[in-house]
């Protein structure tokens, strides 16, 4: 085990304490390891199951047990716990008081589908150095995509502007609406949360682009990509075959509609692993797709594998999918919109096709000329070769968050010393001045 995170603790603050999606993915692989790396990582969820892996490897877990939002039987509880996590403020509070301050950090992932931002005011209380993970976009935009998801695309609405008050751009309905506003409200003005982090992880350059301006004056910003758990398989030996495939939840501004449609103009047959809202309606709209639904990690792997193309028809923001990724890896070149961060794996014409986000004609284009068995195989071998030239591995990418901890604490041990000689001897034993 390496010495390197000898002593420093890690507080890992997710909604779930478990794998529910790529959020908690990261976050839980990434407190793996931390704790391979010489590291203490302390996770801190909200919602149960516990992923066994982490008791397995000794990492500390605290979980409250609680349901996330959607899986709260009372609608009224959760939007209480939404707006504010009593027990989370409470539990945080007694964990962070007894670790030392001068070798911890805490790194927020997420909070908006279970812990809520009541986790702002101990973290804040505690003067302890924080970092936050840009997942996705809750903390500007109340329903945390800059998207609309009644007429399917990117808003431009300032967020909690009187039209965005106004604007029904909610999955399910007004009122739930209404009441992210009300939560984004007491986020900023009463939680304060975005105040507590000096700095930020970004995942992509395609995301910084989109949230920069809105991070607090002065914010530190560090680009670390997802990790990518992948083995090499080698170069594919059959590029040219398979289907042209969408993995992933089937919802609107994932763009599986979109892909139906332009795989109908292209005459391809659109397959689909996963499922969600979306399937029922496209089930009945285009009857020639393939719906696979859900599959296990291996069987998704599987078929990346073995299909022609992966299509990303994605509608929003996307920060950085990581089934892109997954596909590049063994070998699968993939068709992606241009409005996400997605593109950036991609090199146009070489390891895949760029596609115009929303344009179905633009999508089919695309669809069409990977018909090209000569152009796959070639877009196959380049994006296998250009991946794992310098693949985003677990170690790599804990290497890369190692950089960021320690750039954290060295500032503030230089701030430490500078407040203890501009104060004299009397006060040189405080650790950190809490920010108000």
């Amino acid at each position: 085990m390496s010495a390197k995170g000898s002593g420093i603790n890690i507080v890992i603050a997710i909604d779930h304490a478990s794998i529910t999606g790529g959020q908690a993915k990261v976050a839980l692989e990434s407190a793996l390891g931390l704790k391979e790396a010489g590291y203490n990582p302390i996770v801190f969820a909200a919602a149960a199951p516990v992923d066994p892996r982490l008791a397995e490897a000794g990492v500390e877990v605290v979980c409250l047990g609680q349901a996330d939002l959607l899986g709260n039987a009372s609608k009224a509880a959760a939007a209480v716990q939404g707006t504010w996590n009593f027990l989370a403020e409470a539990e945080m509070r007694k964990l962070l008081a007894r670790l030392p301050c001068e070798r911890t950090i805490v790194h927020v992932h997420g909070w908006a589908k279970a812990l809520s931002a009541s986790i702002a005011r101990p973290i804040r209380q505690s003067g302890l150095p924080a970092v936050y993970t840009m997942h996705e976009y809750f903390m500007f935009c109340p329903n945390g995509g800059f998207y609309n998801y009644q007429k399917n695309h990117v808003c431009e609405l300032a967020p909690l502007s009187a039209a965005c008050w106004a604007t029904h751009c909610d999955s399910r309905t007004y009122p739930r609406k209404v009441w992210r506003c009300l939560r984004q409200t007491v986020m900023r003005r009463v939680a304060r949360l975005p105040q507590i982090f000096d700095d930020f992880i970004l995942i992509s350059r395609f995301q910084a682009g989109v949230v920069e301006h809105r991070l607090p004056k002065g914010a530190r910003v560090h680009a670390v990509s997802n990790p990518i758990d992948c083995h090499d398989l080698g170069r594919k030996p059959d590029p040219a075959s398979g289907d042209f495939l969408f993995v992933g939840r089937m919802s609107t501004e994932k763009g599986p509609l979109l892909f139906a449609e332009a795989a109908r103009r292209a005459g391809v047959i659109p397959v689909f692993a996963g499922d969600g809202p979306a399937a029922a309606a496209l089930r009945e709209a285009y009857p020639e797709a393939r719906l696979l639904g859900w599959k296990s990690p291996g069987e998704v792997k599987a078929l990346m594998r073995a299909a022609r193309v992966l299509v990303f028809p994605s509608l929003w923001f996307e920060g950085q999918p990581l089934t892109v990724l997954e596909a590049k890896a063994m070998g699968t070149p993939i068709v992606v919109s241009d409005g996400c961060a997605g593109r950036e794996e991609v090199e146009n014409g070489v390891s895949g096709l760029w596609f115009e986000s929303a344009s179905a004609d633009s999508l089919a284009q695309a669809l069409v000329k990977a018909k090209d068995d000569a152009l796959v195989a070639a877009m196959s071998n380049a994006g296998y070769d250009a991946f794992w030239a310098d693949p985003p591995t677990l170690a790599r990418h804990v290497e890369r968050l190692g950089a960021v901890y320690a750039e954290i604490l060295a500032r503030r041990g230089a701030a430490i010393e500078s407040a203890a000689l501009s104060s004299g001897p009397d006060r040189a034993s405080i650790p950190a001045v809490a920010r108000a």
